[in-house]
């Protein structure tokens, strides 16, 4: 048998205030001190000019043109405006000497005005100055602890501070104000008739409120911006990167048919000949060799694009000739659509007649999505060098008439017809038409099949 010997050790004794450090009231109190000393009491007195707008406002409206440009300062004047008015407050409620009236309104404009500059240190000039506007401009009798200069001063200071900062700055100068407000009463209100520290701190109150709301309405409002600038340009990036990812796999099945028939001509070119040297059938032998190869690589390289449920077409990507096919579908929908067709027809590169096609085919697509009940005409001009389109159709029909499409889609169908136009080095327009249609433009730089044979001979 053997024997254990448990030995149970007391708990030594907890440090002095570590149970309190570590409750949620302890921390939520320092997380408030926290944010007095980061709002009130860090640099208090730092230069924070007020900028002005950035574009007159609608006050603009209603001022003359030549004064319309100064719009921008109309926050300045109001604040400017307030101080002159806590001036003549301060002389109308001045009962001793000029020097007297001037204190007051040193005091009492002197931190609207710093609002302007330096807003924190505003507020605590503004508070500061409350009991030296007591005790110069009380005459013994009357409220307390507030004189009505100081109520106009305080409380423009209070809303224009709280407009440059943020609510909980608005909820710190509330609760200092508070504070003086009952020291105060407590102290000397004995000595007067009335006190109005509970209806100065109750509109005080309701004017922060209002300006917190704001503050918070108009922060919403510049996230909600953002998030949809945002939302519009990851949706252009993903369209663009779709259509990238489209014109790569018709790339690959159009180049992929080439270079297969270049490879099966490659094999069957010395049975065409009786008795062909062995320099020409080596000669063959390699073009087929690299043409394979070539094919090999290509389906490598490009085949990554593919979207895991793609699948080959089995006919031809589609060209120019195909378009009256595209043109009967669309008319079916409802849309009346003509197409014109300028210079002398030719064949081009089919890389050129397929970017044509999907060209042609999505700017029907967004007349039909937003102008429903409109006319469409398709112009095809085969010119030197190249080949124009334009796409226009006119306005929407009334909605009364026409039946709207369920979904008007996302609006990025341009963003994949410029891509094609820039894979081909060529040039794309859009813009209004003056009847309140739409019009797309396009030119794509090509020569005809023939010209290139010729060059390639």
């Amino acid at each position: 048998m053997t024997e254990t010997t448990h030995t149970q050790t007391k708990p030594g004794p907890r440090p002095a205030g570590d149970g309190l450090s570590n409750s949620p009231e302890f921390r939520l109190a320092m997380d408030a001190l926290a944010g007095l000393r980061a709002d009130l009491l860090d640099d208090p007195f730092a230069y924070r000019p007020l900028p002005p707008r950035d574009k007159p406002g609608q006050i603009a409206r209603a001022l003359p043109g030549r004064l319309r440009p100064y719009a921008v300062w109309t926050r300045h004047a109001l604040v400017c405006a307030a101080a002159m008015l806590a001036v003549l407050v301060s002389f109308a409620g001045s009962a001793g000497s000029l020097f007297e009236a001037l204190v007051l309104s040193v005091f009492s404009a002197g931190p609207i005005l710093l609002t302007l500059v330096r807003p924190v240190g505003a507020f605590w000039f503004s508070l500061t100055s409350l009991p030296v506007v007591a005790v110069i401009g009380q005459s013994g009798s009357g409220d307390w602890p507030l004189l009505p200069a100081s109520i106009v001063a305080h409380l423009v200071v209070l809303t224009v501070v709280a407009a440059r900062t943020r609510p909980r700055t608005a909820a710190w100068m509330w609760a200092l104000t508070a504070a003086y407000c009952m020291v105060a009463e407590g102290l000397f209100g004995n000595r007067y008739f009335s006190s109005n520290a509970v209806p100065f701190l109750f509109v005080s109150a309701l004017a922060l409120l209002v300006v917190t709301v704001l503050l918070v309405r108009r922060a919403a409002e510049q996230e909600v911006t953002a998030q949809q600038t945002v939302t519009a340009r990851e949706r252009s990036k993903r369209t663009l990167l779709e259509e990238r990812s489209t014109i790569a796999r018709e790339l690959h099945d159009v180049v992929a048919h080439h270079m297969m028939v270049v490879a099966i001509q490659a094999e069957a070119a010395p049975y065409r000949v009786e008795d062909p040297p062995e320099e020409l059938a080596k000669a063959f032998a390699t073009i087929r060799e690299n043409a394979v190869a070539a094919l090999t690589e290509l389906r490598r390289v490009l085949g990554v694009v593919r979207a895991e449920d793609y699948e080959a077409p089995d006919a031809p990507q589609p060209t120019l000739a195909d378009l009256d096919a595209l043109l009967a579908n669309v008319r079916e929908t409802g849309l009346a659509v003509d197409k014109v067709v300028t210079g002398a027809v030719r064949e081009l590169p089919q890389g050129v007649e397929l970017s044509a096609y999907r060209i042609v085919q999505e700017a029907l697509s967004n007349t039909l999505r937003h102008a429903p009940g409109a006319s469409a005409r398709v112009e095809i001009g085969y010119v030197l060098g190249g080949l124009g389109l334009r796409i226009v159709n006119g306005p929407a029909a009334e909605a009364s008439f026409v039946k709207q499409t369920p979904t008007q889609g996302a609006g990025q169908g341009l963003t994949g017809m410029r891509e094609r136009v820039s894979m081909l080095n060529g040039e794309m327009t859009t813009a209004p038409t003056a009847d309140g249609g739409y019009e797309v433009t396009v030119f794509l730089p090509a020569a005809s099949i023939a010209d290139e044979g010729g060059e390639g001979a």
